[in-house]
C-alpha cells in the first residue's frame, strides 16, 4: 500500500519539519537549560504510534509493534543510565556527573530506528525524517553545553544499537509475528488478553 499526501497532509508535514528544525536552534535564552529537546527525544517514538493510529501500513500489527517498542526503550533506557552512573562524567556546564551517555540522543535515535523500521518502507522520507529530527536533538544537547560530542555520538549508538537488537532478537524468537495475524491482543475492562498463534 503506497501513502497518498493530501494536501492537508502535506501541510502538517511541512510545518512539523520547519517546527523540528528551526524553533530548538532559536530558543537560545535557554541554552543551558532543558527545553524543547525535551519533547523532541521522544518525538520519533511518537511518529510511529501516530501513523499506526492514522492507518499507514506498518511492518507489523499493534501488539508486535508495541512490544518492540517497549523492549527499544527499555534497553536503551537501561544501557544509557546503567553507564550514566558506572561513568559519572562532567556535563561541559558542570551541571551535574551524568553527562555520558547522553539520554536524549538515546531515545531518540531509538524511535527513529523504530520509526524506521515499521513505516521506512512506505517512504523513505518518514525514516528520513526521524534521524533528522534525532540529530537535531543530539545537536542542540551539545550546542547548550548539556553534553560534549561523543556523548551524543555514544547515546544515538546506543539507541540504533539496542533497537536493532529488539528486533533481530523478537524476529528470532517469535517469527510468525512478523506476519501480521498471527497475535492478537484484547483489552476486556480489567484483563489484557493476548493469543499468540505458533
Amino acid at each position: 500500500m503506497k501513502l497518498k499526501f493530501t494536501c492537508n497532509m502535506k501541510r502538517i508535514l511541512t510545518t512539523y519539519i520547519i517546527m523540528c528544525g528551526i524553533v530548538p536552534f532559536t530558543m537560545a535564552q535557554q541554552r543551558h537549560g532543558n527545553g524543547l529537546d525535551d519533547i523532541l527525544q521522544y518525538t520519533p517514538y511518537a511518529t510511529v504510534l501516530t501513523l499506526k493510529a492514522c492507518g499507514v501500513d506498518s511492518r507489523n500489527d499493534w501488539p508486535h509493534l508495541a512490544v518492540n517498542t517497549a523492549m527499544s526503550f527499555v534497553m536503551s533506557a537501561g544501557i544509557t543510565y546503567s553507564l550514566k552512573h558506572t561513568v559519572r562524567e562532567w556535563r561541559p556546564d558542570h551541571s551535574d556527573r551524568r553527562s555520558f551517555p547522553s539520554g536524549h540522543a538515546t531515545f531518540a535515535f531509538a524511535g527513529a530506528t523504530v520509526l524506521h523500521h515499521e513505516f521506512g518502507h512506505v517512504s523513505p522520507w518518514i525514516s528520513i525524517g526521524g534521524y533528522s529530527v534525532a540529530t537535531l536533538t543530539a545537536a542542540d544537547r551539545v550546542r547548550r553545553d548539556r553534553h560534549h560530542w561523543y556523548d551524543v555520538a555514544t547515546g544515538a549508538a546506543v539507541g540504533v544499537l539496542s533497537t536493532e537488537l529488539t528486533y533481530f532478537v523478537t524476529d528470532r524468537l517469535f517469527p510468525r509475528l512478523s506476519r501480521k495475524g498471527d497475535m492478537k491482543m484484547a483489552f476486556t475492562g480489567n484483563t489484557l488478553d493476548v493469543s499468540v498463534r505458533f
